[in-house]
């Protein structure tokens, strides 16, 4: 559109926010000649080329004069938890894919999950948060796993008309295609490096269904219009639910002689905080379907539920009817720690959080997170059944006037889930601390601890031999002084109260075991 102007008066502009956020471009568009500005994909509504947009237009906060603002999107929510309410008052409506595809707005979707077996755990996270490009090809565009996603895709959807595979990057579209035709079939490919010319016939090719298999890396994410797509094949593993979300809408388009879109994820590794099919219905990642419908995946959820609250009601059944040994040994579980100091050795509770996240977060209690930095702590906390709350607070200078080391708590965002909730804290960290004190990759982490970390540690050890340098990372040492000074001691002493009131139930039960046995009378045989 190089050689195309707008005018700036005319009834109906479309634009880009890139286009309005160029140079001077935005000035020939005078605000209150406008009464609507209409935002397609709202979600990345809060960006700044968004935002300097909106305040041109006199949008960036309440106003009683000026244009209305509406904004449109089939995934509301952002991966880097920044809030949508900067800029968007209320969702006015809502309609979940699920319900349209039932009231036959969408097209018919059924999805099969196969594991590829490619191995995420050393590809790191970007800065959006999702993991990094080059390393995620690297990991997963190998011939094994081409192999297995080909095979996948024959054994699953062979028989399909319009397959539209999303890849990782050009590399990966590279290989990928040729590992379609080395099985006999028709694959070709669109990329952003595709020449506009032999994009339009390729596409109109795939559109035509003159072949059966178009790959592609980040062109037909938002906003494509494909309808004949009856086939989704998910190659590239992400951590971003918008995006997966994304992808699989390529293919819930109706269209004429379209029965349903089947749509097959190759599940990688599960350890690195991936999300998959089975994650948007509130499913374990790791869980293996075939040909499976919405409703089939909501009632599998429902039934796994049930099952989890039929095996809590019979434990819980066991405990009150078992003997104290039987009790104490099937029933009750417990992490046991004999000092604060095993405590805070523990590492289990930053597994899954470290996962999601590339920062050092610590865990302090059973649903309460630490990320400390010099000059402020982030605390992340869950507050309610569906609410996780995020907390910033920093170093008081000694001209401030307080007793007090540190300022009072500011609520700086808050999110329905702990991955939602973890991005934004993220999100919040990357602009108010250095990354060098907060990364968990970073160099200094892997040297031995500090004599000054060492002497604070070996505090708590008591009777215990003192830790040595060879023992500990400045990183391991750092996080585990980190739980001392937030809360470990007093969560030990609540695992213990814990510990002693199960205990004191077991010995309740032990005695009426022991009163039933006392009023038994037996008798044994008669003498004549």
């Amino acid at each position: 559109m190089g050689e195309a102007h707008a005018s700036g008066f005319a009834d109906i502009t479309v634009a880009s926010v890139r286009s309005m956020d160029s140079g001077d471009r935005i000035s020939k568009y005078i605000p209150n000649r406008f009464k609507l500005v209409l935002v397609d994909e709202a979600h990345h509504i809060v960006a700044p080329g968004y935002m300097r947009t909106l305040e041109h237009f006199g949008l960036d906060s309440p106003r009683q004069t000026g244009p209305a603002l509406v904004g449109v999107s089939a995934t509301f929510s952002r991966f880097d938890g920044l809030r949508l309410g900067a800029a968007i008052d209320h969702i006015v409506y809502h309609k979940d894919y699920v319900d349209m595809i039932g009231e036959k707005w969408l097209s018919d979707v059924m999805f099969t999950t196969v594991k590829s077996k490619a191995n995420l755990s050393r590809v790191k996270s970007g800065r959006d948060g999702d993991f990094q490009v080059g390393q995620l090809s690297r990991a997963v565009n190998n011939d094994e796993t081409n192999e297995i996603t080909v095979k996948a895709w024959l054994a699953e959807a062979g028989n399909r008309k319009s397959t539209l595979v999303f890849c990782v990057d050009l590399e990966h579209v590279a290989s990928l295609t040729s590992m379609f035709r080395k099985h006999g079939i028709d694959a070709q490919y669109i990329t952003g490096a595709t020449r506009k010319s032999v994009r339009g016939d390729r596409l109109q090719a795939f559109k035509d269904r003159k072949f059966p298999v178009l790959l592609n890396c980040g062109v037909f994410t938002e906003g494509t219009d494909i309808p004949n797509i009856d086939c989704i094949l998910l190659a590239r593993p992400t951590k971003s639910r918008n995006l997966l979300v994304q992808m699989i809408g390529r293919g819930m388009r109706l269209h004429a002689g379209k029965e349903n879109c089947h749509v097959i994820d190759m599940v990688a590794s599960l350890e690195t905080g991936i999300v998959t099919v089975p994650t948007l219905f509130g499913l374990d990642p790791s869980e293996i379907v075939k040909e499976a419908s919405p409703n089939a995946l909501r009632e599998l959820k429902d039934r796994k539920l049930e099952e989890k609250n039929t095996l809590d009601r019979e434990a819980k059944d066991t405990m009150l009817a078992s003997n104290a040994s039987e009790l104490a040994e099937s029933s009750l579980t417990f992490t046991h720690y004999d000092s604060v100091h095993d405590l805070i050795e523990d590492t289990s509770g930053e597994r899954h959080i470290r996962a999601i996240s590339q920062n050092a977060w610590v865990q302090v209690d059973d649903a309460k997170f630490i990320l400390a930095a010099r000059g402020g702590v982030l605390t992340l906390q869950k507050t309610g059944p569906d609410k996780f709350t995020i907390l910033h607070k920093y170093t008081l200078l000694p001209t401030e006037k307080s007793k007090a080391p540190w300022s009072r708590p500011r609520e700086v965002a808050s999110a329905a889930t702990l991955s939602d909730a973890i991005h934004a804290a993220d999100t919040f960290a990357a602009t108010k601390f250095e990354r060098i004190y907060i990364s968990n990759s970073s160099d200094w982490r892997k040297q031995p601890a500090s004599e000054g970390q060492l002497a604070f540690l070996n505090k708590m050890r008591f009777d215990e031999e003192p830790l040595r340098p060879d023992q500990v990372t400045k990183g391991r040492a750092g996080d585990m002084i980190t739980k001392i000074k937030f809360g470990a001691r007093g969560r030990f002493d609540k695992i213990m109260v814990k510990k002693r009131q199960s205990e004191r139930e077991i010995a309740k039960i032990e005695n009426v075991e022991n009163m039933r046995r006392r009023e038994v009378v037996q008798v044994g045989p008669l003498e004549r």
